[in-house]
């Protein structure tokens, strides 16, 4: 009677799933991603954060207004890229492909018929996919850290709408990395909308004022509170920074 061969290593799902092959997993989350966005081209992104609970139905406090001008924020910057793509340089609104925000997002960029990305990530309560993602540029993470890795390692621009701890920490995060020069692209744009929201739940000025930040550190952000002031601030420094900052991470 002929025996049945043993399960290889790199099938066996026990294995894979278990503490001793974390480095596995996360050399996964790097390279499977790296592998998708060189195939299809993926050099640019602009990237939007923001709450998943901005959803498009009007509530009590009027979140819906944010849900609605990132739609069409990235509706307008979408369209710009589809201009300016056969140069070889067009970019991809990128989410973390969830509700609220990041749905908005990937729905504009898709009624200007553009590509999309969303990079979504396993909680609890189970994030799905919003409907608007490019079925190709759709990922799932379990690492937190990893998708951060791949919001920021294409980004030309950073969309920052309203939202909750997510939201602040990615902000933060992205702030951080850019005061200390850990970004090779420093001037990278980052825009706040609704400067209302955000000076009443973060006293930026009171930072520098006490020294914790520097006064010059202020210019690391910009308000908005239209979609088209937004999109007349970003269209110049995008498509500076796409000309002068390429990562195209297999050839490096």
């Amino acid at each position: 009677m002929k025996k049945r061969k043993p399960e290889k290593a790199y099938k066996n799902l026990e294995f894979l799933a278990s503490r001793e092959a974390r480095t596995l997993r996360i050399l996964s989350e790097y390279l499977e991603p790296e592998k998708r966005f060189h195939e299809l081209g993926v050099r640019h992104t602009v990237v939007f954060f923001g709450s998943a609970r901005s959803g498009p139905k009007k509530d009590a406090h009027g979140t819906d207004r944010y849900y609605w001008a990132a739609e069409e924020l990235a509706f307008l910057l979408a369209a710009f890229s589809n201009q300016i793509s056969d140069r070889d340089n067009g970019f991809y609104i990128c989410t973390g492909g969830g509700p609220g925000i990041m749905e908005a997002a990937n729905r504009g960029a898709k009624r200007a018929k553009a590509k999309t990305i969303g990079l979504n990530i396993s909680l609890p309560f189970e994030q799905n996919p919003n409907p608007y993602i490019s079925p190709e540029l759709n990922f799932e993470f379990h690492y937190f850290f990893m998708r951060k890795l791949w919001f920021l390692y294409h980004a030309k621009a950073l969309v920052v709408f309203p939202g909750g701890f997510g939201t602040l920490d990615e902000l933060f995060e992205t702030l951080t990395l850019v005061q200390t020069d850990k970004l090779e692209k420093g001037n990278l744009p980052i825009l706040l909308y609704d400067r209302a929201y955000w000076e009443s739940i973060v006293n930026f000025k009171k930072l520098a004022d006490m020294g914790y930040i520097s006064p010059e550190d202020l210019k690391l952000f910009h308000f908005c509170d239209t979609p088209g002031e937004g999109f007349i601030f970003l269209k110049p420094r995008i498509e500076k920074l796409i000309t002068r900052v390429t990562h195209n991470v297999l050839q490096e």
